[in-house]
This record gives C-alpha cells, sequence and structure tokens, in this order.
C-alpha cells in the first residue's frame, strides 16, 4: 500500500500563474496546489518526500530521484453559488474542531450504517426540547437498516455524563466508555423488553482514554491511551477477557482511519515524542500491531489522514505543507500527485469530510464525499467529487445530527436527524450531477494569458491504485 504520488511535468507560464499541464486538454482547478505524498508502508520503493514548501504555498522542486517537477498553482477559482442551501443547523456559531482535535461525533455510525447511538436527554413531548439537565442523560441505539428508521432509548437507573462516549456494535448492542474514579470502564447496553441489560466488560486505569471509531468487522472497539511518550492501544470490546492491552505506539497517537473492510489496517495521525511534524502512520493489527508510515507530503509538514475508502482508494487529507492546513485529497497506489482543491477552501467556514461514496472500484475521481460545512450561521453539508472541482451546498434538514452521515452506493446520501416533529429520521439526498467542461476555459474574473504550451500534448500513463488486499503492509518501520 502507498500513498506516494509523483506529479507529471507541468509548465507554468511565467508572470501570469496559468497552468498548462501536457496531457490534459481542460485546465487544473483553479487554486490546486498538488503535493507529492510520500509514503508508505507497502511498496518496496523508498519514501520520495517533496522537498520544502516555497513561499507562494507551491511546493519546490528537489533534486531527488524519480520526483519530477511539481504542479504550479492557477488563478482565482470560478465563483461557484450554493445550490440549495437551506436553513442551517444552528451550531452558536463555533467553526468545527481544529486539525489537531480528535472527539466522535455526537452521533456514531456502524461501518456499514446499519446502526447508530449517541447520548441523548428526555424531550419535552409538548414543546420537543431538551431540558438539558445531566439527570436526564442516557444512551439512544438507532436501526437504520430496516425499511423504517427507529429509535430505542436505553436508559439505565442513573444519568449518564455529559463526557461519556457510545459506541454502536453490529449486533445492535452499544458500548458506553464511562470516567469513574480516575478509571475508564466499559460496557455493553443492550434493550431487554421494557428495561436495559448492562453487561459490565472491565475498566482501563490511565488518565486519558478516547474511543477509536467503529471496526469495520462490526464486533470489536478499540481505544487510544495517550502518554507522555507513546500511545497505549486497547481493545476494549469484541476481545475473550475483557479490555485488553495491544501495545505501546511510540509518540502521541490521535485520528483513526479504517483502511480496509475487515478491521485489520489502521491509520493514526503520529506526533514523535520529542516533538515534531504530525505523520499519519499504518498499524497492522494482524502483525501485532506493526507501525509503518503512510503519508509524508513534505519533510516538515503535518499531514493527517481524515477518511479512507477501501473500494476506490480515494484518501482525505488535511495538510499544512502548502502554507497553512489545507484539504487536500490522494490515491492510495497511485502516482497521481495529492491536490488541495480551491473550492474545497471557504474563507469563513470549517469543512471537514465525514463519509465518502463506496463501491466505486479504481473510480476514486468519481465518488462523492460529504462534507460538513460549519460557518458563522450554523452548520450544513456539502458534496463534492474529485473529477467535478466543485462544491455544491446541501440545506440540511432541521435537526441534523451534524457530521454524521453515510452514502449508498447508488450516490444516495443519508442523514439523520432529530427534532420536534420526530425523535428518529433519515433524510435521503441525491448527489448532484457535475457538468464536466467542454473545453478549456479561463475561471470567472479572468482572462487567458494566450500562451500556448511549450511542447506537443502528450498523454500519460494511467496508474492504477494498488487494491488493499494485494499490498500488505510490511518491509518498513515508522521511525521512532
Amino acid at each position: 500500500m502507498t500513498v506516494c504520488a509523483i506529479e507529471d511535468g507541468t509548465a507554468e507560464a511565467a508572470g501570469t500563474g496559468e497552468t498548462v499541464e501536457p496531457g490534459s486538454d481542460e485546465p487544473e482547478e483553479a487554486g490546486e496546489a498538488p503535493a507529492a505524498a510520500g509514503s508508505a508502508a507497502a511498496l518496496p520503493e523508498p519514501l520520495q518526500p517533496l522537498g520544502p514548501v516555497g513561499p507562494e504555498g507551491t511546493p519546490e522542486p528537489v533534486a531527488s530521484e524519480g520526483l519530477l517537477e511539481p504542479f504550479a498553482s492557477q488563478g482565482p477559482p470560478e465563483p461557484v453559488a450554493p445550490e440549495g442551501l437551506l436553513e442551517p443547523v444552528a451550531s452558536g456559531g463555533q467553526l468545527g474542531p481544529g486539525p489537531a482535535e480528535t472527539v466522535l461525533p455526537a452521533f456514531t455510525l456502524t461501518a456499514d450504517g446499519a446502526y447508530g447511538a449517541r447520548l441523548t436527554a428526555a424531550r419535552d413531548v409538548a414543546t420537543g426540547t431538551e431540558p438539558g439537565g445531566p439527570a436526564a442523560r442516557y444512551a439512544e441505539r438507532w436501526t437504520l437498516d430496516g425499511p423504517e428508521p427507529y429509535a430505542v432509548p436505553l436508559p439505565l437507573g442513573r444519568p449518564e455524563e455529559a463526557g461519556s462516549q457510545v459506541l454502536p456494535l453490529a449486533d445492535g448492542r452499544v458500548l458506553i466508555r464511562r470516567r469513574v474514579a480516575g478509571r475508564h470502564t466499559f460496557s455493553l447496553l443492550y434493550p431487554t423488553g421494557p428495561g436495559t441489560g448492562e453487561l459490565p466488560l472491565g475498566a482501563v486505569e490511565c488518565d486519558e482514554l478516547t474511543l477509536l471509531p467503529p471496526s469495520p468487522d462490526g464486533v470489536s472497539a478499540y481505544a487510544l491511551s495517550v502518554g507522555a511518550y507513546s500511545t497505549g492501544l486497547w481493545l476494549v470490546a469484541g476481545g475473550a477477557f475483557g479490555p485488553e492491552h495491544i501495545t505501546d505506539l511510540p509518540g502521541r497517537c490521535s485520528g483513526g482511519v479504517w483502511l480496509d473492510r475487515v478491521g485489520r489496517l489502521l491509520a493514526l495521525d503520529r506526533e514523535p515524542a520529542g516533538g515534531g511534524p504530525v505523520k499519519a502512520v499504518a498499524v497492522d493489527l494482524g502483525r501485532g500491531a506493526e507501525m509503518t508510515p503512510l503519508l509524508q507530503i513534505a519533510p516538515d509538514s503535518n499531514d493527517r489522514l481524515l477518511l479512507a475508502d477501501p473500494d476506490s482508494g480515494l484518501l482525505l487529507i488535511r495538510s499544512d505543507a502548502p502554507g497553512h492546513d489545507r484539504l487536500g485529497w490522494g490515491v492510495l497506489g497511485s502516482c497521481l500527485p495529492v491536490r488541495f482543491p480551491e473550492c474545497l477552501r471557504l474563507p469563513d467556514a470549517a469543512v471537514t469530510p465525514f463519509a465518502v461514496q463506496p463501491g466505486q472500484m479504481l473510480m476514486p475521481e468519481s465518488c462523492a464525499v460529504a462534507l460538513r460545512i460549519d460557518g458563522p450561521a450554523g452548520s450544513w453539508a456539502g458534496v463534492w467529487r474529485p473529477s467535478g472541482r466543485r462544491l455544491h451546498h446541501l440545506g440540511a434538514p432541521e435537526g441534523w445530527l451534524a457530521g454524521s452521515g453515510v452514502w449508498s452506493r447508488d450516490g444516495v446520501l443519508k442523514l439523520p436527524y432529530a427534532n420536534g416533529d420526530t425523535a428518529c429520521a433519515v433524510a435521503l439526498l441525491t448527489a448532484p450531477a457535475d457538468v464536466q467542461p467542454t473545453g478549456r476555459r479561463a475561471p470567472a474574473g479572468c482572462t487567458e494569458s494566450g500562451r500556448q504550451p511549450s511542447a506537443a500534448v502528450s498523454h500519460p500513463p494511467v496508474c492504477r491504485p494498488v487494491p488493499l488486499g494485494q499490498a500488505p503492509l510490511v518491509g518498513r518501520t515508522a521511525p521512532d
């Protein structure tokens, strides 16, 4: 498996900022500043990190074997008007979490989207409002794979703390993590007729512990305990004897993205123990939690992995290699570069991807990506495709559990929501079609430079992603 990407040649018209790419009849999206992603773990070639980032935010060429000249940035993007933007979900005017913060959303879905879970509070039936008192807080499971979604409350004889975390499993049970007297306890909750059953699993004694996103296998749950110099990886559900300590990973790890469909390959964002840039690494749970490098765009850049789709190999990345934190995309096992689309850079809002359309085998550029957009007015949803090169703004339903949702294989986005009219519902949104450009044209507000390519147009060879099943993580180790 690799995220390494080598740019094909690109010439920049001097003094204009226009990019002319051999082998393409269409201009690159305005403002896209691709950077080569150095890599990882599976292929035998050595890492090929990109050189330092220049003052204009574009990577500087380096004299490194196998690297060609990087892409150059184009002019300003074409303005895109919001499409179908409805009333946003109220969020108090606060932007979403920063790139270094790793928290599960308030509503968590299983990997297949069949079940969801959250902590909620009893509602006033007359007004549909929540009292907000801690005495009313309890776990709630949603069933979403049937003909009609429904919610099952899982209250116990004691209130749940606001800092507790819940995680749905594929069998319908809900894992809950509580902090009790300096320990983190774990239990499985399940409905038993009119009441709620609870199966205690055990406890982990540490200062800080965070659940990772649900495993694709549907039965296992993992957690990280971050220390000063290392990070403990725990199997807290699905083991034979309660919480099991798997290993201590060097450095401070956060994030958590699954790279396969069986729950074996886990990507984490790792900061070295002595300080330094954050780099994504891969942990192979089938090989004793062997850790290998996964992503490196520039030597000193912070490169975090946000989402990965095992079917297509599409990766969603946040990196400051262009000079500041930007959302980018790349392809696992491809020679295409990591790109940072200008349309995903909103000046007054935070954009966070939360779901990728599955089933697009070897077609990463056609995958629809759902994004949560947090602005001063609230939160709403967005849809973007790498091939479309534009961000579609979509109206979220009132009461959307912001940052949660799942795609169907045919491109329908399912957004769970709850409001005064319904306690459990799912809105179905169809991904808008992208109109492909018919020819070369300048972005709105810009003029053509009149310059011509310095060489004849050529068609570079197509480099296909390496399927995850054919790229085991062996042969490399992450730096200490």
